[in-house]
């Protein structure tokens, strides 16, 4: 008997054209919002690290030229010092006078200056650094206009006790950006409008919490390393600013003592 044979019948599939067509679509939207949001973000970093350190350093210069102006002297010129005196040993006071007066003629910066008021100059050689030093350490009022804060209740320049400072590392001008590079010996000068004070570095803590508030004390000495800082009364300088760089996990503080005072 013959057999029968079967006829196959092809079985045609077609593909749902509009199914891919959506699916390309939708790689294509989400390659366009990955490569949107890279360029945003690239954006907001091109303005904290340029835009910003741009517009405070220009606020800041602007307004060391204004005080230099209101103080009657030449823009762009730093008064002349004379070498400052040797540093003290620790445990002895620079030869000046209480804060607002005294001390064979030597005074310090006396009235408190208005809250985020810019009353003094900074210079420091060793990071090429001159900048505006102004009442209070708010971020807006202050800190992001490039200025150096000076901390409420602390001394004035000058003044015994701890002239105690605080400044961006990272955007914003930076201004304390490279005080790492600070070394025992280096000069710190604050200008006013009728005295110049220099400090003289001479201790440095690398890394402390955001909390230790003794490296400000008045006799400044660090409560989370207390191996680390004064024992007797003086007239200090302290710089404080974040550390890593662009972090604010800890603080990087440099200390420094009065040595020398000159009228304008």
């Amino acid at each position: 008997m013959r057999q029968r044979t079967r006829e196959r019948i092809p079985v045609v599939v077609q593909r749902d054209r509009r199914g891919g067509r959506l699916a390309a679509r939708g790689l294509w939207t989400g390659a366009e919002l990955v490569v949107t949001l890279g360029v945003v973000l690239l954006l907001l970093v091109a303005h904290q690290l340029w835009w910003t350190n741009r517009q405070a350093r220009a606020e800041a210069a602007d307004t060391v030229h204004a005080l230099q102006r209101d103080w009657g002297e030449p823009e762009g010129v730093a008064p002349a010092v004379a070498d400052p005196s040797p540093e003290p040993a620790e445990g002895d006071s620079p030869a000046v006078g209480e804060e607002g007066g005294g001390g064979g003629g030597r005074t310090a910066a006396a009235s408190t200056p208005r809250r985020s008021q810019a009353y003094a100059v900074i210079r420091i050689p060793r990071i090429g650094l001159t900048a505006p030093v102004a009442q209070g350490i708010s971020k807006h009022g202050v800190l992001d206009k490039g200025y150096v804060g000076h901390y409420p209740g602390t001394a004035q320049p000058g003044g015994s006790g701890n002239f105690a400072l605080a400044g961006h590392r990272n955007t914003h001008g930076e201004p304390f950006r490279h005080i790492d590079r600070l070394r025992a010996g280096d000069r710190i000068t604050v200008e006013t409008r009728d005295t110049v004070y220099t400090y003289t570095v001479d201790k440095t803590l690398a890394r402390t919490q955001p909390g230790d508030s003794g490296v400000i004390a008045t006799v400044p000495r660090s409560n989370v390393k207390p191996y680390v800082g004064y024992r007797t009364a003086g007239s200090y300088l302290t710089l404080t600013t974040c550390t890593p760089e662009f972090t604010s996990r800890y603080r990087l503080v440099v200390w420094g003592r009065l040595s020398d005072v000159r009228q304008r």
